[in-house]
């Protein structure tokens, strides 16, 4: 570490040399790099030939002017602070400003945030339970994670975090901010956020928890529709997808009449997973590319053969909380008409993040590229934009006096097993009803879409298959 410091502190005195250098006799300090050169032109020079001097494109080299401000600044600071600051400290600090003032996602990690970023794809971890993102200076949430202790306390998608317990997050930066945000477990947390709608701020308190994250869960909604929530992608959350698919058609005996896809608050995560998540639906084609100055960040991903629904018809569930990977596997589907959309616009985080070591504890991760659809369409900002919007609806029953059918007519003629359909219609309304308070309009609107199709197309897969390019 301590050629690491000695180093970077020379930096601002080598800067300032080269400016001196070049600000008195740029030819000559060109020339100091090659003797024979220098020789070669003042012999020249002597001789009364014409020397034709070569200098380096400006716009190739370092601002030489900008160079003489930071270590102008650099000095102010170690001299006139009110507190003395570690060299180290403030060129750590200067390293985090280059990367943060680029874009939300690109960041200096040191050894504690790296270890960080591991937990978080390998789905255990300490914390609330979110997926965070900076904007205009404060903590925005992007989505909570399920069943975690935010998402229980009440923490929605799209809340801006303004302080944590009593301390502003203005002018935190994010790895700051998530620091404070992890903790020992059992410890409370005080979020005040401001949230669209809301007349002024909202506290919530949020106790700390080992997080452990279910990337997949899978459940029948009804006899032949199935049902498959993936939280976040983490590394093995593509043979995740594939199983749960199985076990739902074991469950069934057959194959679904339909499926539902929950990518709602999904705030991203493993490409790969994303990747081979869009690969188990689609027989071939293009599921994603990626775009970037360097070549090692233009990438292409296509999906091998075999869809192993077979066509089942799909409709995808999003919202603004789905990010990044989500969006990925959202819009392969969109682009190859596999699956019907249906929710609101995704979140738009459409750029790649690369982590590049810089020493065995150090590393930055920097955005090197961005995401875009097989039909070549970018997500970043825009997202992706469902086939059908559907907002979020609290649905309540109304209260209608009884209509009277045939059955309540006075001396009406018998119809065949009319007692028992009078049963099942009565254990029916009572199921109905106690499941209303928690139904959500969302997944019933996608449901009934699945049932209008297999009504349309008793086969159930033939326009599918054609449609799945």
């Amino acid at each position: 570490m301590k050629r690491v410091r000695s180093t970077l502190h020379a930096f601002p005195l080598r800067s300032i040399a080269l400016a001196t250098c070049f600000a008195t006799a740029s030819g000559l300090a060109w020339a100091q790099e090659k003797n024979s050169a220098t020789e070669q032109l003042l012999e020249g020079i002597r001789d009364g030939e014409r020397v034709e001097i070569r200098l380096p494109d400006p716009e190739k080299q370092l601002p030489l002017e900008d160079l003489r401000k930071f270590t102008e600044v650099f000095s102010r600071i170690k001299d006139a602070y009110v507190e003395e600051v570690d060299d180290r400290q403030l060129l750590e600090s200067a390293i985090k400003g280059m990367l943060s003032d680029l874009d939300p996602h690109s960041t200096y990690l040191a050894p504690k945030d790296y270890e960080d970023l591991e937990e978080s794809t390998s789905g255990e971890f300490g914390g609330l339970g979110i997926e965070v993102g900076m904007e205009n200076g404060f903590v925005k949430v992007i989505a909570p994670i399920d069943d975690t202790p935010a998402q229980k306390a009440g923490v929605q998608a799209g809340d801006l975090i303004i302080k944590l317990d009593e301390k502003p997050v203005k002018g935190m930066g994010l790895e700051e901010a998530v620091q404070m945000m992890r903790g020992k477990p059992g410890t409370i947390l005080t979020l005040t956020i401001m949230r669209e709608g809301e007349t002024g701020p909202i506290e919530i308190k949020v106790e700390r928890d080992i997080i452990k994250v279910t990337s997949v869960k899978s459940r029948m909604l009804e006899n032949g529709y199935g049902y498959v929530r993936i939280t976040q992608f983490q590394a093995d959350t593509g043979s995740q997808f594939r199983d749960a698919l199985g076990k739902l058609e074991d469950e069934l005996g057959r194959d679904l009449d339909g499926l539902i896809i929950d990518l709602r608050n999904n705030p991203g995560g493993v490409l790969q997973a994303a990747v081979e998540s869009a690969d188990v639906l689609l027989d071939e084609g293009l599921i994603v590319y990626t775009e970037g100055r360097i070549q090692s960040s233009r990438l292409r991903f296509s999906a091998g053969a075999g869809d192993v629904m077979e066509g089942t018809p799909i409709v995808v569930l999003i919202n603004g909380g789905s990010a990044s990977a989500s969006e990925i596997l959202a819009g392969a589907l969109q682009d190859h008409e596999r699956a019907v959309i249906m929710g609101t616009q995704s979140f738009g985080k459409g750029s790649v993040q690369t982590v590049i070591p810089l020493d065995e504890t150090h590393a930055i991760k920097m955005t090197t590229a961005r995401y875009y659809t097989p039909n070549g369409r970018s997500i970043q900002a825009t997202g992706i934009k469902p086939d059908i919007e559907v907002r979020p609806a609290e649905l309540k029953e109304l209260d209608s006096k009884p209509f009277f059918t045939e059955a309540d007519l006075s001396g009406h003629l018998e119809g065949q097993d009319e007692n028992r359909k009078q049963q099942d219609n009565k254990t029916l309304a009572e199921d109905e009803t106690a499941s209303l308070a928690d139904r959500d309009y969302q997944l019933r609107s996608a449901l009934n879409l699945l049932k209008g199709i297999r009504i349309l197309n008793p086969q159930g897969k033939g326009k599918a298959e054609g449609s799945s390019q």
